[in-house]
């Protein structure tokens, strides 16, 4: 199957919201539209428009149809064009999207995204929507065909779906069950990234340290998990320690852990795995252990606080970010209050906080003692004031410290004002450092010195040395002169793995 018409090959554009498993999605849409015979839009009105959904917010529905509103008029000016939805929102809402926006073509849920070029073709050959939700994934998503945001930094998907019963989150039941890819298959996929130029990887799961449960019983599990268990490890310690033996692989990242998952072998793994970074998002949600149980998370505060002060004492200079939801249904001022001592005792690097937010489907949804809004506003407002001088003081104690950048693309808004150039240390802080005389290339290595600090950022205006380049830098330059990606992704895009949490609290691919 081949999309073209009279004018030549069909065009695309994908608009992401969400999670960073809706970015790892989005990026095999885009490999599956142009292994089909699409090409990115690039700019020019598109002949297919793909929104890739999120559910976990409230207001993920009115923005949906609110865009799909807008998109209404130009689609009738456009002979041919084509929309399609897929991703949490339309696994949710499945026939709902076509009774209340009939001029969508296509609807697809998280299980089957492989089957979007059929769908589409399907669709323009019937002159009529099509609708395939399957309950249950059909093809594990990294299996297929991929289009890659950035050519220096990569996902790779280790599971997908969620075993947790968290009472404000929705995903497990758009995602499903958890289920895990083998470790070998994972080792593959790395293996071939850094041979196409990828230094940084970011392993991605619903509740990635759990990775192994999903195989079951340890004695039913596939022989290379036994051996990586072997010693009494966990699966995802072991999985931490094979990625530190890939050769050319420089940066290991990973995202959601859980508390309840969080082992000591895990924190070993990262101390001692040289290319495991010093960075973790570890999901907070309540410091109140009142409210945990009600959420449904299955530690308390003195557990939470027991694990970073592991981490630190193993990796001094770790940064940690969190996620944290306020006005929680019967959250109390002294529930409230506890969320505050924890976040004074974390010290968090940065926090993703987001206001409680009613999903239908979930148990908190009818859960009796829903806050008023303004008070959960009024808590908002009183818990980022704190984080944000917080997040201050701890980056005044970057200052002096020699970092070495990975050179991100497009990550500084002011650098062409301010001169500088943008990228993350290994911390994953984001870094504005002075030029260097030289050229240098996104996916190259810059060591700066740390001048300036403000709470979102670090200022480098002294170098530490010379640019290291990098075959991520070389696969930087090879991509330029073809089509880049633009997935939008409805967050900041830095030419890297987004960051953790841009859609919600619960669901940074969830815990």
């Amino acid at each position: 199957m081949t999309a073209t018409d009279e004018s030549g090959p069909r065009t695309y554009e994908i608009r992401t919201y969400g999670c960073q498993m809706n970015v790892h999605d989005s990026e095999r849409l885009a490999g599956l539209l142009e292994d089909a015979g699409y090409v990115r839009a690039g700019g020019a009105e598109p002949d297919v428009v793909v929104f890739n959904t999120c559910a976990v917010r409230e207001n993920a529905d009115n923005r949906l149809y609110g865009n799909l509103g807008h998109l209404r008029p130009v689609k009738d000016g456009h002979p041919g064009m084509q929309i399609a939805v897929g991703g949490c929102l339309a696994q949710k809402d499945r026939d709902t999207i076509v009774q209340r926006a009939p001029w969508v073509d296509v609807v697809f849920g998280t299980h089957n995204i492989g089957a979007l070029p059929a769908l589409l073709e399907r669709s323009r050959v019937q002159a009529e929507a099509q609708v395939e939700i399957e309950e249950s994934l059909v093809t594990f998503p990294s299996t297929l065909p991929t289009r890659r945001e950035s050519p220096y930094a990569a996902w790779v998907s280790i599971s997908v779906g969620c075993n947790n019963t968290c009472t404000f989150c929705i995903v497990p039941a758009l995602r499903g069950k958890e289920k895990d890819r083998r470790p070998g298959e994972i080792l593959a996929e790395i293996e071939a990234l850094v041979a196409d130029g990828v230094v940084e990887i970011t392993l991605l799961g619903q509740n990635v340290n759990a990775y192994g449960s999903g195989f079951g019983a340890l004695a039913a599990a596939p022989a290379e998990v036994r051996e990586m268990t072997a010693g009494g490890q966990s699966a995802f310690a072991g999985l931490l320690r094979a990625c530190g033996g890939v050769a050319g692989l420089e940066r290991v990242r990973f995202t959601s852990p859980h508390p309840k998952d969080f082992t000591d072998d895990v924190i070993a793994a990262m101390a001692e795995t040289p290319n495991v970074t010093p960075s973790l998002h570890m999901p907070l949600q309540s410091g109140s252990d009142r409210v945990l149980k009600a959420m449904r998370r299955s530690y308390r505060q003195d557990r939470y606080l027991g694990i970073i002060e592991k981490v630190r004492a193993a990796i001094p200079d770790a940064a940690i970010t969190t996620d944290i939801i306020v006005g929680f249904p019967g959250e109390t001022e002294e529930d409230f209050e506890q969320t505050l001592h924890v976040v004074r005792e974390a010290r968090f690097a940065s926090a993703f906080t987001f206001q409680y937010s009613k999903r239908p489907g979930t148990p908190a949804a009818t859960m009796d003692g829903q806050i008023p809004k303004q008070v959960v506003q009024e808590r908002y407002e009183r818990l980022v004031a704190l984080q944000e001088e917080i997040s201050w003081a701890e980056n005044k104690r970057q200052l002096g410290r020699t970092l070495e950048v990975l050179v991100a693309e497009g990550e500084g808004r002011k650098d062409e004002a301010t001169r500088r150039l943008s990228g993350r240390a290994a911390d994953n802080r984001l870094v504005h450092f002075a030029a260097p005389d030289g050229p240098v290339r996104p996916g190259d290595m810059v060591p700066v010195v740390v001048t300036y600090a403000a709470p979102h950022h670090l200022v480098a205006d002294e170098l530490a040395g010379p640019v290291r380049r990098t075959r991520a830098g070389d696969a930087w330059e090879a991509r330029q002169g073809t089509a880049k990606p633009a997935v939008g992704l409805g967050m900041p895009s830095i030419g890297r793995p987004a960051q953790p949490a841009a859609a919600s609290a619960g669901c940074a691919t969830c815990p």
